[in-house]
Protein backbone atom coordinates (compact mmCIF):
# COMPACT_ATOMS: atom_id res chain seq x y z
CA UNK A 1 0.00 0.00 0.00
CA UNK A 2 1.40 3.37 -0.87
CA UNK A 3 0.80 6.60 0.81
CA UNK A 4 0.97 10.24 -0.12
CA UNK A 5 4.56 12.26 1.03
CA UNK A 6 2.66 14.56 3.70
CA UNK A 7 1.29 11.34 5.17
CA UNK A 8 4.88 9.68 4.67
CA UNK A 9 6.54 12.62 6.84
CA UNK A 10 3.93 12.70 9.17
CA UNK A 11 4.60 8.91 9.86
CA UNK A 12 8.26 9.78 9.54
CA UNK A 13 8.02 12.73 12.22
CA UNK A 14 6.34 10.24 14.96
CA UNK A 15 9.64 8.57 15.00
CA UNK A 16 12.05 12.09 14.95
CA UNK A 17 12.88 12.13 11.45
CA UNK A 18 13.30 16.12 10.75
CA UNK A 19 11.05 17.17 7.80
CA UNK A 20 9.84 20.20 6.88
CA UNK A 21 6.65 21.91 8.41
CA UNK A 22 4.08 21.49 5.64
CA UNK A 23 0.04 21.59 5.58
CA UNK A 24 -2.07 19.32 3.61
CA UNK A 25 -4.50 21.22 1.41
CA UNK A 26 -7.59 19.85 -0.20
CA UNK A 27 -9.40 22.77 -1.49
CA UNK A 28 -7.90 25.68 -3.07
CA UNK A 29 -10.14 28.12 -0.52
CA UNK A 30 -7.75 26.60 1.90
CA UNK A 31 -4.55 27.57 0.65
CA UNK A 32 -4.07 31.14 1.86
CA UNK A 33 -4.93 30.01 5.37
CA UNK A 34 -1.89 27.16 4.99
CA UNK A 35 0.67 29.54 3.57
CA UNK A 36 0.05 32.18 6.20
CA UNK A 37 -0.02 29.32 8.75
CA UNK A 38 3.84 28.23 7.78
CA UNK A 39 4.83 32.29 7.97
CA UNK A 40 6.61 32.41 4.39
CA UNK A 41 8.78 33.85 2.89
CA UNK A 42 8.98 30.92 0.60
CA UNK A 43 6.41 27.93 0.62
CA UNK A 44 6.09 24.79 -1.95
CA UNK A 45 3.45 23.69 -3.64
CA UNK A 46 3.72 19.94 -4.23
CA UNK A 47 0.74 17.83 -5.98
CA UNK A 48 0.27 14.89 -4.35
CA UNK A 49 -0.46 11.59 -6.37
CA UNK A 50 1.02 8.66 -5.97
CA UNK A 51 3.84 8.33 -8.37
CA UNK A 52 7.85 10.31 -9.21
CA UNK A 53 8.49 13.25 -11.36
CA UNK A 54 6.15 15.34 -10.30
CA UNK A 55 8.46 18.40 -10.57
CA UNK A 56 9.47 17.59 -14.06
CA UNK A 57 5.44 16.46 -15.01
CA UNK A 58 2.99 18.49 -17.05
CA UNK A 59 -0.67 19.14 -16.71
CA UNK A 60 -3.19 18.02 -19.60
CA UNK A 61 -5.20 20.80 -18.76
CA UNK A 62 -3.65 24.55 -20.23
CA UNK A 63 -5.50 26.42 -17.42
CA UNK A 64 -3.20 24.39 -15.10
CA UNK A 65 -0.01 25.88 -16.29
CA UNK A 66 3.09 24.83 -17.20
CA UNK A 67 5.23 24.97 -14.05
CA UNK A 68 5.03 21.20 -13.54
CA UNK A 69 3.57 19.39 -10.48
CA UNK A 70 6.24 21.33 -7.71
CA UNK A 71 6.06 24.80 -7.66
CA UNK A 72 7.82 27.46 -5.21
CA UNK A 73 5.96 30.55 -4.57
CA UNK A 74 7.08 33.62 -3.51
CA UNK A 75 3.58 34.97 -2.31
CA UNK A 76 0.56 34.16 -0.54
CA UNK A 77 -1.35 35.47 -3.50
CA UNK A 78 1.63 32.79 -6.02
CA UNK A 79 0.15 29.47 -3.25
CA UNK A 80 -3.70 30.69 -3.70
CA UNK A 81 -3.07 30.52 -7.87
CA UNK A 82 -1.21 27.44 -7.96
CA UNK A 83 -3.38 25.76 -5.74
CA UNK A 84 -6.48 26.52 -7.73
CA UNK A 85 -4.64 25.60 -10.88
CA UNK A 86 -3.26 22.44 -9.63
CA UNK A 87 -6.33 21.08 -7.63
CA UNK A 88 -8.66 19.24 -10.46
CA UNK A 89 -6.29 19.30 -12.56
CA UNK A 90 -4.35 15.62 -14.49
CA UNK A 91 -0.77 15.79 -14.04
CA UNK A 92 1.11 13.43 -16.84
CA UNK A 93 4.76 11.78 -15.01
CA UNK A 94 7.30 9.75 -16.39
CA UNK A 95 5.72 7.38 -14.29
CA UNK A 96 1.54 7.98 -14.25
CA UNK A 97 1.68 6.86 -18.30
CA UNK A 98 -0.01 9.21 -20.49
CA UNK A 99 -3.06 9.27 -19.15
CA UNK A 100 -1.92 10.73 -15.99
CA UNK A 101 -3.53 10.94 -12.37
CA UNK A 102 -5.73 13.91 -11.55
CA UNK A 103 -4.69 15.98 -8.30
CA UNK A 104 -6.74 15.93 -5.98
CA UNK A 105 -4.64 16.99 -2.65
CA UNK A 106 -1.85 19.40 -2.85
CA UNK A 107 1.01 19.81 0.41
CA UNK A 108 1.88 23.04 0.98
CA UNK A 109 5.12 22.82 2.88
CA UNK A 110 7.84 25.82 3.86
CA UNK A 111 10.84 26.39 1.68
CA UNK A 112 14.47 24.93 2.44
CA UNK A 113 17.83 27.14 1.95
CA UNK A 114 19.66 24.17 0.12
CA UNK A 115 23.22 23.34 0.28
CA UNK A 116 23.17 19.71 -1.16
CA UNK A 117 20.94 17.34 -2.19
CA UNK A 118 21.52 13.35 -1.38
CA UNK A 119 19.37 10.14 -1.98
CA UNK A 120 18.47 7.60 0.33
CA UNK A 121 16.85 4.46 0.67
CA UNK A 122 15.62 1.50 2.62
CA UNK A 123 13.97 -1.31 1.21
CA UNK A 124 14.00 -5.50 2.20
CA UNK A 125 16.65 -7.35 0.68
CA UNK A 126 15.05 -10.46 -0.05
CA UNK A 127 18.37 -12.98 -0.36
CA UNK A 128 19.59 -11.41 2.82
CA UNK A 129 16.24 -11.00 4.77
CA UNK A 130 18.07 -7.90 6.04
CA UNK A 131 16.74 -4.13 5.27
CA UNK A 132 18.56 -2.51 2.88
CA UNK A 133 19.73 1.00 2.59
CA UNK A 134 20.76 2.74 -0.40
CA UNK A 135 23.01 5.88 -0.11
CA UNK A 136 24.18 8.45 -3.34
CA UNK A 137 25.54 12.03 -3.43
CA UNK A 138 23.20 12.56 -6.52
CA UNK A 139 20.33 13.56 -4.76
CA UNK A 140 17.34 14.78 -6.45
CA UNK A 141 17.91 12.43 -9.70
CA UNK A 142 16.66 9.56 -10.63
CA UNK A 143 18.26 6.59 -9.27
CA UNK A 144 17.75 3.83 -12.18
CA UNK A 145 19.86 6.77 -14.45
CA UNK A 146 22.41 6.97 -11.54
CA UNK A 147 22.97 3.24 -11.32
CA UNK A 148 23.36 3.29 -15.16
CA UNK A 149 25.53 6.08 -15.81
CA UNK A 150 27.57 6.44 -12.54
CA UNK A 151 27.25 3.13 -10.16
CA UNK A 152 30.35 4.13 -8.42
CA UNK A 153 28.25 6.44 -6.84
CA UNK A 154 26.15 4.49 -5.18
CA UNK A 155 26.70 2.18 -1.65
CA UNK A 156 24.56 -0.40 -0.68
CA UNK A 157 24.67 -2.15 3.00
CA UNK A 158 22.48 -4.44 4.78
CA UNK A 159 21.40 -4.17 8.95
CA UNK A 160 21.26 -7.26 10.68
CA UNK A 161 17.91 -7.84 12.24
CA UNK A 162 19.96 -9.05 15.21
CA UNK A 163 21.40 -6.04 16.16
CA UNK A 164 19.72 -3.53 14.57
CA UNK A 165 21.34 -0.33 13.56
CA UNK A 166 24.96 0.37 14.92
CA UNK A 167 27.36 3.39 14.87
CA UNK A 168 29.15 1.52 12.18
CA UNK A 169 26.09 2.29 9.51
CA UNK A 170 25.90 5.91 10.98
CA UNK A 171 29.24 6.07 9.62
CA UNK A 172 28.98 4.60 6.49
CA UNK A 173 26.24 6.98 5.35
CA UNK A 174 28.66 9.89 6.43
CA UNK A 175 31.39 8.35 4.77
CA UNK A 176 29.49 8.21 1.28
CA UNK A 177 27.81 11.61 1.32
CA UNK A 178 31.62 13.25 2.98
CA UNK A 179 29.70 14.21 6.33
CA UNK A 180 32.15 15.49 8.95
CA UNK A 181 31.55 16.86 12.86
CA UNK A 182 27.97 17.75 13.96
CA UNK A 183 26.40 16.45 10.03
CA UNK A 184 27.52 13.14 11.10
CA UNK A 185 26.50 12.39 14.30
CA UNK A 186 22.84 13.75 12.34
CA UNK A 187 23.27 11.23 9.78
CA UNK A 188 24.06 8.17 12.06
CA UNK A 189 20.95 9.57 14.25
CA UNK A 190 18.89 9.83 11.13
CA UNK A 191 19.65 6.07 10.14
CA UNK A 192 18.57 4.90 13.48
CA UNK A 193 14.82 6.65 13.33
CA UNK A 194 14.71 5.53 9.97
CA UNK A 195 15.13 1.90 10.51
CA UNK A 196 13.24 2.43 13.49
CA UNK A 197 10.41 3.47 11.40
CA UNK A 198 10.84 0.81 8.33
CA UNK A 199 10.62 -2.22 11.07
CA UNK A 200 7.91 -0.47 12.93
CA UNK A 201 5.34 0.21 10.65
CA UNK A 202 6.41 -2.67 8.12
CA UNK A 203 7.42 -0.88 5.33
CA UNK A 204 8.28 -2.04 2.17
CA UNK A 205 10.25 0.41 0.53
CA UNK A 206 11.28 3.99 2.07
CA UNK A 207 12.74 6.55 -0.27
CA UNK A 208 13.99 10.01 0.48
CA UNK A 209 14.87 12.09 -2.70
CA UNK A 210 16.13 14.04 -1.74
CA UNK A 211 17.72 14.33 1.57
CA UNK A 212 19.55 17.74 2.14
CA UNK A 213 22.01 19.82 3.48
CA UNK A 214 20.56 23.05 4.50
CA UNK A 215 22.86 26.16 4.86
CA UNK A 216 21.95 26.72 7.98
CA UNK A 217 23.82 22.79 8.68
CA UNK A 218 21.06 20.69 9.46
CA UNK A 219 19.90 17.72 7.74
CA UNK A 220 16.43 17.01 6.67
CA UNK A 221 14.20 14.82 4.18
CA UNK A 222 12.96 16.85 1.76
CA UNK A 223 10.65 14.38 0.14
CA UNK A 224 9.81 11.18 1.07
CA UNK A 225 7.80 8.08 -0.24
CA UNK A 226 6.82 5.03 1.68
CA UNK A 227 5.18 2.11 0.52
CA UNK A 228 3.84 -0.96 3.23
CA UNK A 229 3.94 -4.42 3.03
CA UNK A 230 0.16 -5.48 2.85
CA UNK A 231 0.45 -8.45 4.60
CA UNK A 232 1.13 -6.70 7.80
CA UNK A 233 -1.73 -4.01 7.37
CA UNK A 234 -3.89 -5.80 9.85
CA UNK A 235 -1.00 -5.05 12.61
CA UNK A 236 -1.70 -0.72 11.73
CA UNK A 237 -5.28 0.11 11.82
CA UNK A 238 -3.56 3.53 11.77
CA UNK A 239 -1.60 2.96 8.30
CA UNK A 240 -4.71 1.21 7.07
CA UNK A 241 -6.38 4.90 7.66
CA UNK A 242 -3.92 6.55 5.43
CA UNK A 243 -5.36 4.69 2.47
CA UNK A 244 -6.61 6.47 -0.37
CA UNK A 245 -8.31 5.26 -3.19
CA UNK A 246 -9.05 7.68 -5.43
CA UNK A 247 -5.03 6.55 -6.29
CA UNK A 248 -5.83 2.99 -6.85
CA UNK A 249 -7.38 0.70 -9.98
CA UNK A 250 -11.23 0.60 -9.51
CA UNK A 251 -10.71 -3.33 -10.15
CA UNK A 252 -7.56 -3.44 -7.55
CA UNK A 253 -10.15 -2.16 -4.92
CA UNK A 254 -12.90 -4.69 -5.43
CA UNK A 255 -9.93 -7.83 -5.41
CA UNK A 256 -8.90 -6.22 -2.30
CA UNK A 257 -12.75 -6.94 -1.18
CA UNK A 258 -12.31 -11.11 -1.99
CA UNK A 259 -8.44 -10.88 -0.73
CA UNK A 260 -7.24 -11.81 -4.37
CA UNK A 261 -3.74 -10.93 -5.49
CA UNK A 262 -4.78 -8.94 -8.41
CA UNK A 263 -2.66 -6.35 -10.42
CA UNK A 264 -3.99 -4.68 -13.46
CA UNK A 265 -1.70 -4.01 -16.78
CA UNK A 266 -1.78 -2.96 -19.78
CA UNK A 267 -2.44 -6.02 -22.02
CA UNK A 268 -5.62 -7.80 -24.21
CA UNK A 269 -5.41 -11.03 -22.69
CA UNK A 270 -7.03 -11.66 -18.97
CA UNK A 271 -5.84 -14.22 -16.90
CA UNK A 272 -6.92 -16.53 -13.71
CA UNK A 273 -4.24 -18.35 -12.22
CA UNK A 274 -4.23 -20.04 -8.56
CA UNK A 275 -0.60 -19.10 -7.49
CA UNK A 276 1.70 -16.62 -8.04
CA UNK A 277 4.87 -18.44 -9.64
CA UNK A 278 2.16 -19.93 -12.32
CA UNK A 279 0.53 -16.50 -12.78
CA UNK A 280 4.31 -14.95 -13.40
CA UNK A 281 4.72 -17.71 -15.72
CA UNK A 282 1.83 -17.68 -17.69
CA UNK A 283 2.01 -13.67 -18.53
CA UNK A 284 5.25 -15.08 -19.48
CA UNK A 285 4.07 -17.57 -22.07
CA UNK A 286 0.85 -15.01 -23.50
CA UNK A 287 4.32 -12.66 -24.07
CA UNK A 288 5.72 -15.26 -25.54
CA UNK A 289 2.78 -16.21 -27.93
CA UNK A 290 2.87 -12.34 -29.22
CA UNK A 291 0.33 -10.83 -26.88
CA UNK A 292 0.29 -8.93 -23.35
CA UNK A 293 -1.61 -9.72 -20.42
CA UNK A 294 -4.12 -7.83 -18.90
CA UNK A 295 -3.63 -8.50 -14.99
CA UNK A 296 -1.95 -10.10 -13.14
CA UNK A 297 -4.55 -12.16 -10.75
CA UNK A 298 -3.73 -14.90 -8.00
CA UNK A 299 -7.05 -16.62 -6.71
CA UNK A 300 -5.13 -18.68 -3.78
CA UNK A 301 -4.67 -22.13 -3.56
CA UNK A 302 -8.51 -22.42 -1.46
CA UNK A 303 -10.46 -20.52 -3.29
CA UNK A 304 -14.51 -20.88 -3.46
CA UNK A 305 -16.77 -19.98 -6.19
CA UNK A 306 -17.95 -17.22 -4.75
CA UNK A 307 -14.26 -15.91 -5.00
CA UNK A 308 -13.85 -17.66 -8.50
CA UNK A 309 -17.07 -15.65 -9.68
CA UNK A 310 -15.40 -12.54 -8.05
CA UNK A 311 -12.23 -12.88 -9.98
CA UNK A 312 -13.77 -13.49 -13.17
CA UNK A 313 -15.97 -10.59 -12.92
CA UNK A 314 -13.46 -8.57 -12.13
CA UNK A 315 -11.50 -9.27 -15.07
CA UNK A 316 -14.07 -8.89 -17.75
CA UNK A 317 -14.65 -5.64 -16.50
CA UNK A 318 -11.38 -4.10 -17.64
CA UNK A 319 -12.60 -3.10 -21.48
CA UNK A 320 -9.21 -4.02 -22.47
CA UNK A 321 -9.62 -7.52 -22.27
CA UNK A 322 -9.67 -9.45 -26.00
CA UNK A 323 -9.42 -12.99 -24.51
CA UNK A 324 -9.12 -14.86 -21.03
CA UNK A 325 -6.84 -17.80 -20.17
CA UNK A 326 -7.60 -19.51 -16.75
CA UNK A 327 -4.56 -21.59 -15.92
CA UNK A 328 -4.90 -23.80 -12.79
CA UNK A 329 -3.39 -26.30 -10.95
CA UNK A 330 -5.18 -28.41 -8.58
CA UNK A 331 -3.54 -29.16 -5.35
CA UNK A 332 -6.05 -27.76 -2.49
CA UNK A 333 -7.69 -25.79 -5.23
CA UNK A 334 -10.10 -28.33 -7.34
CA UNK A 335 -10.46 -28.06 -10.37
CA UNK A 336 -14.09 -28.70 -10.18
CA UNK A 337 -14.78 -25.40 -8.08
CA UNK A 338 -13.15 -23.60 -10.83
CA UNK A 339 -15.33 -24.88 -13.22
CA UNK A 340 -18.42 -24.18 -11.52
CA UNK A 341 -17.23 -20.63 -10.79
CA UNK A 342 -16.11 -20.04 -14.47
CA UNK A 343 -19.50 -20.96 -15.52
CA UNK A 344 -21.71 -18.90 -13.19
CA UNK A 345 -19.64 -15.77 -13.80
CA UNK A 346 -19.71 -16.10 -17.44
CA UNK A 347 -23.16 -16.15 -17.26
CA UNK A 348 -23.31 -13.45 -14.99
CA UNK A 349 -21.77 -11.18 -17.18
CA UNK A 350 -22.92 -12.79 -20.57
CA UNK A 351 -19.44 -13.51 -21.46
CA UNK A 352 -18.78 -11.81 -24.86
CA UNK A 353 -14.41 -12.50 -25.48
CA UNK A 354 -13.04 -15.87 -26.07
CA UNK A 355 -12.43 -18.26 -23.13
CA UNK A 356 -9.50 -20.76 -23.06
CA UNK A 357 -9.74 -23.13 -19.93
CA UNK A 358 -6.46 -25.62 -19.15
CA UNK A 359 -6.53 -27.36 -15.53
CA UNK A 360 -4.28 -29.81 -14.02
CA UNK A 361 -4.82 -31.81 -11.03
CA UNK A 362 -7.01 -32.29 -8.45
CA UNK A 363 -10.82 -33.20 -10.01
CA UNK A 364 -9.59 -32.39 -13.40
CA UNK A 365 -11.71 -35.13 -15.46
CA UNK A 366 -15.13 -33.67 -13.23
CA UNK A 367 -14.02 -30.07 -13.84
CA UNK A 368 -13.32 -30.51 -18.05
CA UNK A 369 -16.58 -32.94 -17.81
CA UNK A 370 -18.30 -29.60 -16.13
CA UNK A 371 -16.95 -27.42 -18.65
CA UNK A 372 -17.73 -29.67 -21.53
CA UNK A 373 -21.76 -29.28 -20.18
CA UNK A 374 -22.12 -26.26 -19.37
CA UNK A 375 -23.26 -25.32 -22.70
CA UNK A 376 -20.65 -22.32 -23.37
CA UNK A 377 -18.18 -21.78 -25.63
CA UNK A 378 -15.08 -22.72 -23.76
CA UNK A 379 -12.23 -23.56 -25.33
CA UNK A 380 -9.98 -26.48 -23.68
CA UNK A 381 -5.81 -26.69 -23.68
CA UNK A 382 -3.81 -29.32 -21.99
CA UNK A 383 -0.57 -27.43 -21.53
CA UNK A 384 0.21 -24.21 -20.96
CA UNK A 385 1.95 -23.73 -24.44
CA UNK A 386 -1.57 -25.14 -25.96
CA UNK A 387 -3.32 -22.61 -23.75
CA UNK A 388 -1.28 -19.27 -24.35
CA UNK A 389 -1.49 -20.09 -28.27
CA UNK A 390 -5.13 -20.72 -27.89
CA UNK A 391 -5.87 -17.61 -26.21
CA UNK A 392 -3.72 -15.34 -28.49
CA UNK A 393 -5.45 -16.78 -31.65
CA UNK A 394 -8.77 -16.38 -30.41
CA UNK A 395 -8.26 -12.79 -29.12
CA UNK A 396 -6.96 -12.02 -32.55
CA UNK A 397 -10.03 -13.52 -34.43
CA UNK A 398 -8.03 -16.56 -35.75
CA UNK A 399 -10.07 -19.26 -34.66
Amino acid sequence: MNIHEYQAKAVLKEFGVPVSRGVAVLKASDAEAAAKELGGPLWVVKSQIHAGGRGKGKFKEASAGDKGGVRLAKSVDEVKQYAKEMLGATLVTIQTGPAGKQVNRLYVEEGSDIAKEFYLSALVDRETSEVAFVVSTEGGMDIEKVAHDTPEKIVTFSVDPATGVMPHHGRKVANTLKLTGDLAKQAEKLIGQLYAAFVGKDMAMLEINPLVITKQGELKCLDAKISFDSNSLYRHPDIVALRDTTEEDAKEIEASKYDLAYIALEGTIGCMVNGAGLAMATLDIIKLYGESPANFLDVGGGASEEKVTAAFKIITADPNVKGILVNIFGGIMKCDTIAEGVIAAAKEVKLSVPLVVRMKGTNEELGRKILAESGLPIISANNMAEAAERVVAAAKGKN
